[in-house]
C-alpha cells in the first residue's frame, strides 16, 4: 500500500505528463505482480464496490478522536472530502511497519464486502492503525468507491510499454474485456506468449480530436468522410464462440440491459465486432438522450421501459469480420464491408450510420447546421485512407461540434468543490427569472479561470444568505452565460427542462439580473431544439 500510495502522490500532484509516465513505469517495474493487476484494473475503471458508506466512517472515526458533532461536519464540509477529512483527522499510527501491499487490502474488500458490520469494521480500524496519513488517504478512497485519478488509458498502456515486450496496440487490447484481477495473473495478461480466451473482448476505441481550425486546412475533401456525430452511448457488439456481447466505451459489459440487440446473435456472422452508437430511436431516428438515461442504471429493464425507450445501435465502423482483425485496412473497405453486412441483416435494431455526401467544405458548413434538426451534436470528419487506431490521435478522426446553446442566468446556490478546490465554493446553481420569482434550472461548476473562481468565491463568503448543509443560499447578484448542448423536458425538475453538459461559459458582468433569460426563453428553446 505504501508504493500505492507513493505512485497516487506523484499522480494527483503532478501536471507534467512525462513525471507521471516515469512514475508508474516505475511502479510496475519493481511493484508485486499482484499488485500491477491491481493498479491496472483500478485505472481502467474496475475499482472495488464501496463496503462501507459515508455515516459508519464518519461514526467510527470520531470514536477514534472524539469531536463534537458541529465540528466534524464542518470539517468535512470545509475539506470537502471524506476519505481526506478522515486521513487528516485520524491521530498518528503507533508503527507504519505492519501494512501490506494493496492486493491485500482490495481482495480482504472483496471478501468481507457482505460480512457483518463489526468484522467490516475492524478490518479497518486495524488498517487505519498501521498505515500513513498518504495510505488512509488511498485506502479510504478505495473502500468508499470514490477513487479517481489523472490517469488516462494511453498513458498506462505507454508506461506498460516500457515494461513489458508488448506493442502499446496489443497491450491496449489486453487490458480491456472481462477479466478478474482476483484471479489474472502478470504473465496471462501480458506476457509474449499469453494466449487470449476471453470471447467478449473488446477492441480498444479511436477517439476523435476536436477541430480547432477550418475543416478546409485538412485539404481536399474527396479524401473525407462525413458522418453525423450522434449523441448517445460509444459502444461495440461483438459476436464470437455463438455468443453476443454488448461493450460501452467505459468497457462496461452492457449485454443485458438492451435486450433489443439479442436478434444479432443468430443474424451476425461468426467473429464480427461493430462499432458505433447506442441511442434510443424510433423508426430509424433518434430520439433524445435523456430517454436513454431512464435505463442505464437499471439492472433489469421492464416492458414499460422498452416501451418508452426504443433502442438502437447505428453502426459506423467494422472491426473484426470472419474472426480476422480488421483494423489495419482503410476505412473506405471497412466501410463498404459494412454496408454490406448491416444491409444483409434486416433487423430494425441495428441502422448504418449514413455517410454525408459533400463537394466542398463550404457545402459542409451549411450542412452541419442542420445537427440538432438530425438529433446529431454535429459531424465527425475521417479520412478515408485511415486505419483505425488506438485511443485519441491527431490527424485522421476530428469531431467537429455546432456551437453551444447558451443562457444567461443567475446564481443562486454555491457549493464547495472537491480536491485542490476543496476550500472554494466552485459548485454553483444558477436560476432564470419565471414572472417575479426565480426558478433554478441547472448546476454547473467548470469553465472559469482560477482567479474568477476565487473572486467568486469571496462573494459568496460575504453574500451567504442561508446554509443547508454544505450549501449556501447566495444573494441573486452574479449573471453568468451558461452553455449547454441540447435540452429535453424534464418531469424531475422543477423548471421542467433538463440540460445536456452545462458548464459557465462566461461571467457577465456586464449584465444586471433583471437582464437575465426567463423560462419562457428555455421553453422556447425546448420547442425548437428539444423533443418532448
Amino acid at each position: 500500500m505504501k508504493q500505492f500510495a507513493e505512485l497516487v502522490d506523484v499522480l494527483g500532484g503532478s501536471t507534467k505528463t512525462n513525471d507521471k509516465l516515469d512514475a508508474l513505469s516505475a511502479y510496475f517495474s519493481e511493484a508485486d505482480d499482484k499488485d500491477k493487476v491491481w493498479v491496472i484494473a483500478i485505472f481502467s475503471g474496475r475499482r472495488p464496490k464501496r463496503i462501507v458508506n459515508s455515516t459508519q466512517l464518519l461514526t467510527w472515526c470520531n470514536e477514534l478522536v472524539g469531536l463534537p458533532a458541529w465540528l466534524l461536519d464542518e470539517c468535512y464540509h470545509t475539506v470537502g472530502d471524506l476519505g481526506e477529512t478522515i486521513s487528516l483527522l485520524l491521530p498518528e499510527a503507533a508503527t507504519t511497519e505492519a501494512s501490506h501491499p494493496l492486493h491485500y487490502y482490495l481482495e480482504t474488500f472483496i471478501r468481507i464486502e457482505k460480512e457483518a458490520e463489526q468484522t467490516r469494521k475492524n478490518f479497518i480500524l486495524d488498517a487505519w492503525d498501521s498505515m500513513t496519513k498518504s495510505e488512509r488517504f488511498v485506502f479510504n478512497k478505495l473502500i468508499t468507491g470514490s477513487f479517481r485519478i489523472g490517469v488516462s488509458q494511453k498513458m498506462m498502456v505507454n508506461a506498460l510499454a516500457k515494461t513489458v515486450n508488448l506493442d502499446p496496440s496489443l497491450i491496449a487490447h489486453r487490458i480491456t474485456g472481462n477479466w478478474d484481477p482476483q484471479t489474472t495473473r502478470f504473465d496471462d495478461l501480458l506476457s509474449a506468449d499469453a494466449v487470449t480466451t476471453d470471447f467478449s473482448k473488446p477492441y480498444p476505441f479511436y477517439l476523435a480530436y476536436a477541430v480547432e481550425t477550418d475543416p478546409a486546412t485538412l485539404g481536399d475533401p474527396a479524401g473525407w468522410q462525413a458522418e453525423w456525430k450522434w449523441d448517445g452511448i460509444r459502444g461495440q457488439i461483438i459476436k464470437r464462440n455463438n455468443e453476443l456481447f454488448v461493450w460501452s466505451r467505459g468497457e462496461e459489459l452492457m449485454t443485458e440491459k438492451f435486450p433489443e440487440y439479442a436478434l444479432l446473435k443468430d443474424a451476425l456472422p461468426e467473429g464480427t465486432a461493430l462499432d458505433g452508437e447506442i441511442m434510443p430511436s424510433k423508426d430509424g431516428k433518434p430520439l433524445p438522450f435523456a430517454l436513454l438515461q431512464t435505463r442505464i442504471g437499471r439492472k433489469n429493464v421492464t416492458k414499460k421501459q422498452l416501451s418508452d425507450a426504443p433502442v438502437a445501435f447505428f453502426a459506423y465502423d467494422l472491426l473484426e469480420y470472419a474472426g480476422e482483425d480488421w483494423r489495419e485496412r482503410s476505412l473506405d473497405e471497412r466501410r463498404k464491408k459494412l454496408d454490406e453486412l448491416i444491409s444483409n441483416s434486416h433487423l430494425p435494431s441495428v441502422h448504418i450510420s449514413p455517410v454525408i455526401i459533400f463537394d466542398a467544405w463550404d457545402q459542409l458548413t451549411e450542412i452541419r447546421k442542420e445537427s440538432r434538426t438530425m438529433g446529431a451534436e454535429g459531424l465527425m470528419l475521417k479520412r478515408k485512407s485511415s486505419t483505425y487506431q488506438v485511443g485519441r490521435k491527431r490527424g485522421d478522426w476530428w469531431k467537429w461540434k455546432i456551437d453551444p446553446l447558451v443562457i444567461d442566468c443567475v446564481m443562486v446556490y454555491a457549493q464547495k468543490g472537491h480536491g485542490r478546490r476543496s476550500n472554494l465554493y466552485t459548485d454553483f446553481t444558477f436560476a432564470v427569472k419565471d414572472g417575479d420569482k426565480l426558478v433554478t434550472f441547472t448546476k454547473a461548476y467548470s469553465g472559469l479561470t482560477d482567479k474568477e473562481f476565487n473572486e467568486v468565491d469571496s462573494f459568496v463568503k460575504r453574500n451567504s444568505l442561508e446554509k443547508f448543509g454544505p450549501v449556501r443560499t447566495v444573494k441573486p447578484e452574479l449573471v453568468f452565460e451558461v452553455a449547454f448542448e441540447g435540452i429535453a423536458a424534464s418531469k424531475r425538475h422543477k423548471s421542467g427542462v433538463a440540460l445536456r453538459f452545462p458548464r459557465i461559459s462566461r461571467w457577465r458582468k456586464d449584465k444586471h439580473i433583471d437582464e437575465i433569460n426567463t423560462i419562457e426563453d428555455l421553453k422556447e428553446m425546448l420547442a425548437v431544439y428539444g423533443k418532448d
